[in-house]
């Protein structure tokens, strides 16, 4: 459906947005690798293109709280030297999902979600952890991050490898993490509004109704972080996020 006005939109997809948004907060709270499901539940209530132009206000909201909360551990070196990379990915996504009709642009999101499933299931089974830190590597790295982002908000994956490729400490990689997204998704606002045209008011609007999802995921993520297994957490965001994929491409 397209989202022509607040009115139009069915319980179903309000519930889906609101909890794309609950998920949303979750990510920024530090719990990695589930931010793919909040661009899986907004693409199954929207259309795919439509519901890239609704997540991103959403991720500037919740990036915000994120600088605030970690601000004091920002390195800007390693953005600085990232940054660059994804910027050349973000125009390229841009050429290439306004050109893109709404069905190739949905099978190449859910291309792309599983794709980055298969990615985050590969690099959690590796044995060893070490990858190139050549500049090459971030600059293929970035720009397929870029890429990604632009054309389903789905950069973090490739963001995180880069991150612990370089072997950020924890601290540092969140807070890093936290300033590079906000930046990143400001980068991308002008291009959704004017070239895509996929944030509107009436997006926008309806976007301030799903605030307290991102409020209160945030809050909830915070304690969840300490007391959800790691192991058994990612093996479930990996097996709900593929079947999300799936359901895209039927829907």
């Amino acid at each position: 459906m397209h989202l022509a006005t607040t009115f139009d939109i069915s319980m179903t997809a309000w519930a889906l947005a609101f909890t794309a948004a609950l998920v949303i907060g979750l990510s920024k709270a530090g719990i990695k690798g589930i931010a793919i499901v909040n661009v899986t539940l907004m693409a199954l209530a929207f259309d795919a293109k439509a519901s890239t132009g609704i997540v991103v206000p959403l991720l500037v909201v919740g990036d915000i709280f994120a600088v605030i909360y970690y601000n004091r551990h920002a390195n800007w070196w390693y953005i600085a030297r990232f940054l660059p990379w994804i910027i050349v990915g973000i125009l390229i996504g841009v050429f290439i999902g306004n050109d893109l009709n709404e069905f190739i642009f949905k099978i190449a999101m859910a291309i792309i979600i599983l794709v980055s499933v298969v990615m985050m299931y590969w690099w959690d089974r590796r044995k060893s952890k070490n990858v190139p830190t050549h500049w090459a590597f971030a600059g293929l790295v970035g720009t397929i991050a870029g890429i990604t982002t632009m054309i389903g908000n789905l950069g973090g994956a490739f963001s995180n490898i880069y991150f612990l490729a370089m072997r950020v400490p924890k601290n540092e990689f969140i807070g890093t993490a936290a300033w590079l997204f906000l930046i990143i998704n400001l980068l991308k606002m002008p291009f959704h509004i004017f070239v895509w045209e996929t944030v509107t008011i009436e997006t926008l609007l309806f976007d301030l109704k799903l605030i307290p999802g991102i409020i209160i995921g945030i809050f909830v993520g915070f304690r969840l972080v300490k007391l959800i297994r790691e192991d058994f957490y990612r093996k479930m965001i990996l097996v709900l996020t593929a079947l999300g994929a799936v359901m895209i491409l039927i829907k």
